[in-house]
């Protein structure tokens, strides 16, 4: 878009800001028990006239998904919007509202904009969980009913204001990025074209359901399983990557609460918060949750079922791939694994994908010795992926050390520091054709 257009987007825009203030202003003297001026009142009439030229011609609002919106939403976006850029307005709806907070209620909204009931329910099914304004991702919600909180969306935000994109604030999950792509994948063949048929999924399931008549299905779910280090989340950010979307990571125990009502409240404040956005989800350590169910002995056991039962049915609703990873396949109840479209076991890596692993873990421009046998390392000890990540940093940071290429005594220490790590009872048999290469000055009474 030229420069010109996005000067005229920015004004057509800031016509909408000035009415929001107007009507605040006129608010103002009705809570002073006083009329509006002549003067104000035809502010606001000008300000009406130009916001329904401009909303027919060339409108910022045009950058957004609107087809199809009526007036209303977009009135109720210029309320949310506004305070976020226009320090009048965030004043004036802090007083109003008598709270700190700038952004409006519905309740409020239905003051400023005098909206009749037939509106107002209209502006209530707008702002529902599956209301356009939420769906498409352009505002976010907090709370229910009248004083549902309406708050603007970071990348609208940043979209229409030209401000840098902030971050997604998502309750109970945190922002994962990691530079990896499909070529990083090491992984066997038979899960990477399931991980291609997941994402054959998410680009195609719309043709499916709005072309061919098929029935929504929502997700999808996937269940990522295989011991620590295997590649699950490495395998979602992938994912998250080759789609260009963010990947968010949950916290179930960050979610998950003692009070009744407060874990099924804590779930929909997720979900909300990223319904209509370009977001993969990952549940960690799901198999904490959905493990076997045995005979309900009291109310907390009846409860918890209540709140697996709730998180399954969000998950299925959601319009949005989720990934859910667990260390402990086997302690999943069936119930629960019949109702993912997909299930990854994520093997511990054979020889050769060890090797294609270490070749791609060990610093790209790092000097290698003449004598470093890869293979040889590769068919030595059976890493996982994230243990040969940790040995071969290790393995680097000493070479750097002694400003030296890599070599096998320094790759063959950097496994003895990961298999000290991840067992008590290490023993330098355990390194195999690598023993020979470990110093034995690092070596303890009870290793040996």
């Amino acid at each position: 878009m030229s420069v010109i257009a996005e000067m005229v987007i920015s004004s057509n825009l800031a016509t909408e800001w000035k009415r929001i203030e107007i009507l605040c202003l006129c608010l103002l003297e009705s809570r002073a028990d006083r009329e509006p001026s002549d003067k104000l009142i035809k502010q606001l009439q000008d300000a009406q006239h130009q916001v329904e030229f401009l909303r027919k011609e060339l409108s910022g609002w045009h950058k957004l998904s609107i087809e199809g919106l009526p007036d209303l939403a977009l009135d109720m976006l210029a309320c949310v919007y506004a305070p976020a850029i226009n320090p009048n307005v965030a004043l004036m709806l802090q007083d109003l509202q008598q709270t700190s907070n700038i952004y409006p209620t519905l309740a409020f909204i239905h003051r400023l904009l005098a909206l009749n009931d037939e509106e107002y329910l209209s502006a209530q099914q707008l702002t529902g969980r599956l209301g356009l304004l939420v769906s498409r991702g352009l505002l976010l919600v907090e709370g229910d009913g009248p004083l549902l909180q309406l708050k603007p969306h970071p990348a609208v935000l940043a979209l229409i204001s030209g401000l840098p994109a902030q971050p997604l604030s998502i309750p109970g999950a945190v922002h994962i990025t990691i530079d990896a792509g499909w070529d990083d994948l090491i992984i066997p063949p038979s899960q990477r074209r399931m991980l291609t048929e997941y994402l054959h999924w998410i680009h195609y399931a719309d043709k499916v359901v709005n072309e061919w008549g098929g029935r929504a299905a929502g997700g999808p779910i996937a269940l990522f399983s295989g011991p620590s280090g295997t590649g699950k989340t490495f395998a979602a950010s992938v994912i998250a990557n080759k789609l260009g979307w963010s990947l968010y990571r949950v916290d179930l125990g960050t979610l998950i609460s003692k009070y009744i009502g407060e874990t099924e409240k804590n779930l929909n404040a997720l979900f909300d918060a990223v319904q209509g956005q370009k977001i993969l989800l990952q549940f960690d350590e799901v198999d904490a949750l959905m493990g076997k169910r045995g005979e309900i002995k009291d109310a907390r056991d009846r409860y918890a079922n209540m709140e697996v039962s709730h998180l399954l049915s969000r998950i299925e609703l959601h319009q949005g791939p989720c990934i859910l990873t667990t260390n402990l396949r086997k302690q999943i109840d069936q119930a629960f694994q019949r109702r993912f479209h997909f299930v990854l076991t994520f093997p511990r890596p054979e020889s050769r994908e060890r090797l294609a692993l270490w070749q791609k873990l060990l610093p790209p421009l790092a000097p290698l010795s003449e004598n470093l046998d890869l293979p040889l390392v590769a068919e030595a000890v059976a890493l996982s992926g994230g243990e040969i990540r940790n040995a071969a940093n290790h393995a680097a940071i000493l070479a750097a050390a002694e400003s030296v290429p890599i070599n096998l005594e320094h790759i063959t220490v950097g496994v003895w520091r990961v298999l000290q790590k991840s067992d008590g009872q290490t023993r330098t048999n355990q390194l195999r054709h690598l023993a020979n290469y470990l110093p034995k000055e690092i070596i303890s009474a009870e290793d040996i």
